[in-house]
């Protein structure tokens, strides 16, 4: 692109000899002005003495120009080196945030001469999002192999010792346990990075449906049944029943188990955890309140992180992947939703999912009576 602006600073003679644009030293070549229109970089036209003949919006307002003159000296020496020697130069450079609250932005920049008047034009594409997604693929995959290599060690390892150990039943039995558990937790491991690698990529359900909240909520308890049984943990339901939401059901069923599971998990034996839903307004709320062991105020903000854990040692123990929460935070945006969290530790913690109602309103439907055979005739 830049090559294709520089071209139209020269004309072409019928004998294919090139000669300077028939304009003014500060205006700016025939045709440039209107490609630098349309261009999505930060574009920026200087003349012989640096002052800026021309600059995009974007460019203000990453603050790269203000007034005439261009602010990021890097940039302003590199405009000078092209100036000199008419080579083309690319390179990256950090700006400052120039507004309380924002982040620095990184820029690559490609600078070339302009026409034969000393203009330069530097164009300035922001790479912070493609940054930030880079540096989350790299955590991901470092946080996926030190996951994938916890499980799969203990197994090679339980599978020797049970070798060793052959001739010992008791032995043999107590490690094949272990390498079930391993097993177990490897399962839930690839389980949930394919749930999570399905929808983590922000679009919206593709063909959302009617869900009744209720079934979604007994469907979830059911699946926890087992787990919280072996804690004496009563899972109830509750809350107005009849509510729908648009959505998918096996993933909502998937979000909810999640929170009900960690609810479990972090919750000390013989207590309840409550499950229940509430209009509000073009929302319904379903929430997952517990008696656990609450989650410290300086760790809110950074629960639904994948991989991320309050207690690394607990979270391993009761056999968390520590996606779970990342799952349910993914599943809320899928949904046009989101999930928030109330939590003082000691005192338990409630989770909430917000989800769009069906028919754009959070209305009761009554269910439908069983009529008696007999009554009928």
């Amino acid at each position: 692109m830049v090559g294709a602006i520089a071209m139209m600073a020269v004309r072409t003679r019928a004998g294919g000899e090139p000669h300077p644009v028939e304009a003014g030293e500060s205006a700016l070549p025939q045709g440039v002005a209107s490609v630098l229109a349309v261009l999505p970089s930060s574009a920026v036209v200087l003349d012989r003495d640096d002052r800026v003949l021309r600059a995009s919006s974007a460019a203000r307002a990453f603050g790269l120009v203000r007034g005439d003159r261009l602010m990021a000296a890097e940039l302003l020496a590199l405009a000078r080196q092209v100036r000199r020697d008419g080579e083309i130069r690319e390179s990256e450079f950090e700006v400052a945030a120039h507004k309380f609250g924002m982040e620095a932005t990184n820029f690559a920049v490609r600078v070339a001469p302009l026409g034969t008047h000393g203009q330069v034009l530097v164009l300035a594409e922001d790479q912070t999002e493609r940054r930030r997604v880079e540096a989350v693929r790299r955590d991901f995959v470092a946080n996926v192999s030190h996951e994938l290599k916890t499980p799969v060690g203990a197994l090679s390892l339980l599978a020797e010792t049970v070798r060793a150990a052959a001739d010992d039943p008791v032995a043999v039995t107590r490690f094949a346990g272990r390498m079930e558990h391993e097993a177990a937790r490897l399962t839930y491991l690839v389980q949930d990075l394919i749930t999570l690698s399905r929808i983590q990529g922000g679009d919206p359900i593709p063909t959302p449906a009617c869900v009744p909240v209720d079934e979604v909520m007994h469907e979830a308890i059911d699946r926890c049944n087992t787990r919280a049984a072996a804690k004496a943990i009563t899972l109830v339901a509750g809350g107005t029943e009849g509510l729908r939401v648009w959505g998918d059901d096996e993933l909502l069923v998937t979000a909810l188990r999640n929170l009900i599971d960690n609810a479990v998990a972090y919750s000390p034996e013989s207590t309840r955890v409550v499950v229940s839903a509430r209009p509000a307004g073009e929302s319904v709320e379903v929430s997952v309140s517990d008696q656990g062991i609450g989650i410290p105020e300086s760790s809110q903000e950074r629960i639904f992180e994948r991989f991320f854990r309050v207690d690394a040692a607990r979270s391993r123990a009761t056999g968390g992947t520590g996606l779970g929460l990342a799952i349910v935070k993914h599943v809320a945006v899928a949904h046009g939703g989101e999930v928030s969290v109330w939590s003082k530790e000691g005192s338990g913690s409630t989770f909430t999912l917000r989800l769009p109602a069906f028919g754009g309103t959070a209305l009761a439907v009554p269910s439908t009576p069983i009529i008696p055979l007999e009554a009928a005739q």
